[in-house]
């Protein structure tokens, strides 16, 4: 089975795209991997396999975008979940359900994908934001706090944060805010790129180089980075919005700390 074209990563601009219809099955007749992935489904739900997507499987602290997918012969249906096939690599997994009236889909039908635009939007200014903040706790932090590194961000709107490596200090939150808020209003340009392993090293970050086998990438496929322009860059396969501005005011909420590490959240009003 071929990967599923991921079109949000190279046209984040897509909110709507015509595909393919590789494969719709019902969420019984999915693998016990792959049904875990949708706990909350019932028996009504199928799961669609398009040649290409504009929905962002959740991932990498992302919520799943959610729309609909419509086919010319009246077929509807309506997207709920989206994740990664756990079993078949790089295929994407549609969760929904037909509308009442509407036939389902057949393999080699043409589609029309429209993802919900407004929480698209909301996902790409906390995603940015997150990346933001990272770079400013990173910038003003990292020769202060001992053992100091970046670990894993949620961009979830009801629970974003970013987690480091080291213990970061209350006394440190007004700083960050400051720092933020200058980022933010520096109104930097958010780019998308695609390096190699030379490109890191160029830029003296092979400390970010991913695991090019655990992401099961093949040996000449570059990496996607997101760079936002005079602070960070960060591999990313989420989306973005096209400058920190846009993110609008990101309000540090607090910093928790446990077992050497902390936690910094934030949220957009």
């Amino acid at each position: 089975m071929q990967r599923t074209y991921l079109a949000f990563q190279h046209n984040a601009k897509l909110h709507s795209l015509q595909t393919v219809v590789r494969a719709v099955r019902s969420v019984a007749s999915l693998e016990e991997a792959n049904k875990g992935l949708f706990k909350g489904a019932s028996d009504e739900d199928h799961v669609v396999v398009t040649e290409q997507t504009i929905f962002h499987p959740q991932g990498g602290g992302q919520p799943s975008d959610v729309g609909t997918i419509r086919a010319s012969s009246g077929a509807s249906f309506d997207v709920s979940a989206v994740r990664m096939n756990q079993v078949t690599e790089g295929e994407v997994l549609h969760l929904g359900r037909f509308t009442d009236v509407s036939p389902h889909f057949k393999p080699g039908d043409l589609v029309t994908q429209t993802i919900d635009s407004e929480k698209r939007l909301l996902y790409s200014r906390y995603h940015t934001a997150g990346h933001v903040l990272g770079a400013a706790v990173r910038h003003l932090l990292e020769n202060e706090v001992a053992n100091f590194d970046e670990l894993k961000a949620s961009h979830f709107p009801d629970s974003a944060s970013c987690e480091f490596q080291g213990l970061i200090e209350g006394k440190w939150k007004e700083s960050i805010q400051a720092r933020v808020d200058a980022y933010i209003d520096k109104d930097m340009p958010v780019e998308i790129d695609f390096w190699d392993e030379n490109d890191f090293k160029a830029n003296g970050l092979e400390r970010l180089i991913p695991d090019r086998k655990a992401m099961g990438m093949a040996d000449d496929e570059k990496f996607r980075v997101v760079k936002i322009k005079g602070a960070e860059v960060y591999p990313c396969g989420g989306t973005h919005v096209d400058s920190t501005q846009l993110c609008g005011k990101t309000n540090v909420k607090k910093i928790s700390r446990s077992k050497g590490m902390s936690r910094v959240s934030y949220i957009l009003p």
